[in-house]
């Protein structure tokens, strides 16, 4: 943290922000340029540095913050750690829809989802435990006066306000937290080594606050407590976070059991099309919204009977990782009349395309046994020169596979193949696929 701490404190300065902000678009090629023609015009060289560190990551955070990167103050460690506009959006969201008036942001990093919430008209505290970020904080929402900043440790912000058991909780108050899971080596994975830990979380639900919770979306089911909402988010296809909301952003189904798990798949929509229904406008980019959830419990949804290879025809489909990790899998299949083909493979088919978000299907041409020298004979038989290796329940390294099927020195036309490796029952296979789309 001390070397965010340098890095921010030379633009801490009147002049040295107006610099900044008059300053073009960040390039690599023009950095040495810039850095030479500011200290000619006898700007220190740390406020160089630190400037010029500014811009490389506002250009950086342009996929996470669109336009809003272009006036904010930015760390390593906090850009790493944000989350993404479009995602922050979607927390402000629920807090609305709970009748939530004020929440607390505890461990707010540069302040994205304090920026969100603020954005959606709620009053903020954004509570930061880190010197360096909360500084980022307070710059990046001075544009609303809706949020203020609080140097200090969630822990003793709630027990300032009195937050925990067995106090009350104040009326039209909710509470999001982000804890800290790394530390200055490595990811932590232990729940109870976040900062603040899993027990303080659940300790604060307690009382009956609304609370939502960001953590890595890695997190084992049997980690997760009882009484929330798991919420898996995908964007793109990357999968960036599970929520778990409790109390009143808990949602329910419509016989009023709680559900337990959801996958919700974001899909930024170009400019030129028109947005569906349940999709996001008015931000940057355009988004639309599918979400899959149930009120069964980790473990105990739909099961299906695997049908093995001879299943494997038609199209494939490959679930998108927000499904895959909320447990979906088998529900997906019913949803699309699909065929599973292994209990413990996150693979399904059907017999024609099916126009779905929340998984990408494959054409199957052919189905080959999974032998290396079987393969590497097929592929010089059809002449292939590149192939796109994909895999799933199989020791399998892409890299080193594709060099063993492939000649070094690829004669003839191109011709590419995508090959999807996986074990179905007691079979190894390579499926030969075509992508929709």
């Amino acid at each position: 943290m001390a070397d965010d701490v340098s890095s921010l404190t030379p633009v801490l300065t009147a002049e040295a922000w107006e610099l900044l902000n008059s300053l073009p678009d960040y390039e690599q090629n023009d950095a040495d340029g810039l850095n030479t023609s500011l200290r000619k015009q006898g700007w220190p060289a740390e406020t160089v540095a630190a400037v010029l560190t500014q811009l490389r990551l506002r250009r950086d955070a342009k996929a996470k913050f669109g336009s809003f990167a272009q006036r904010m103050l930015l760390t390593e460690t906090g850009l790493q750690q944000a989350t993404r506009i479009p995602v922050a959006i979607r927390h402000a969201r629920r807090f609305r829809q709970a009748g939530v008036e004020h929440v607390a942001d505890l461990g707010c990093g540069i302040g994205a989802d304090s920026l969100a919430l603020a954005s959606a008209g709620l009053q903020v505290v954004a509570v930061e435990a880190d010197e360096s970020t909360s500084a980022a904080a307070t710059i990046n929402l001075m544009a609303f006066p809706e949020a203020q900043v609080r140097h200090t440790t969630a822990e003793d912000f709630a027990t300032e306000h009195g937050l925990l058991p067995p106090s009350d909780p104040p009326s039209g108050w909710g509470l999001w937290l982000d804890p800290a899971r790394r530390n200055d080596r490595s990811r932590i994975w232990d729940p109870e080594e976040f900062s603040p830990p899993l027990s303080f979380v659940t300790e604060l639900t307690s009382t009956g606050i609304p609370l939502g919770v960001k953590l890595g979306p890695g997190i084992p089911h049997d980690l997760i407590p009882a009484d929330c909402e798991a919420e898996w988010v995908s964007i793109d296809g990357e999968l960036v976070e599970v929520v778990l909301w409790f109390n009143a952003l808990a949602r329910h189904d419509a016989e009023g059991r709680l559900i337990r798990r959801a996958a919700t798949v974001l899909t930024s929509v170009p400019e030129e099309e028109p947005l569906e229904d349940g999709a996001t406008e008015g931000i940057l980019p355009r988004i639309a919204t599918a979400e899959l959830v149930s009120a069964e419990d980790f473990g105990q949804g739909l099961s299906a009977e695997p049908v093995g290879r001879s299943g494997l025809e038609g199209v494939l489909w490959e679930p998108d990782p927000a499904v895959i990790r909320a447990g979906l899998v088998a529900e997906l299949c019913e949803q699309l009349g699909g065929r599973m083909l292994d209990e413990h493979i996150a693979y399904f088919s059907t017999d024609s395309e099916i126009d779905t978000p929340f998984a990408r299907g494959y054409r199957v041409m052919e189905v080959l046994d999974f032998n290396v020298k079987g393969l590497k004979r097929w592929c010089a038989e059809q002449e292939v020169t590149s192939v796109e290796i994909k895999k799933r329940g199989v020791d399998v390294v892409p890299e080193q596979l594709r060099k063993q099927l492939l000649p070094k020195k690829p004669r003839g036309p191109k011709r590419h193949l995508t090959l999807v490796i996986t074990r179905l029952g007691d079979d190894r296979v390579a499926a030969v696929v075509e992508p929709l789309g």
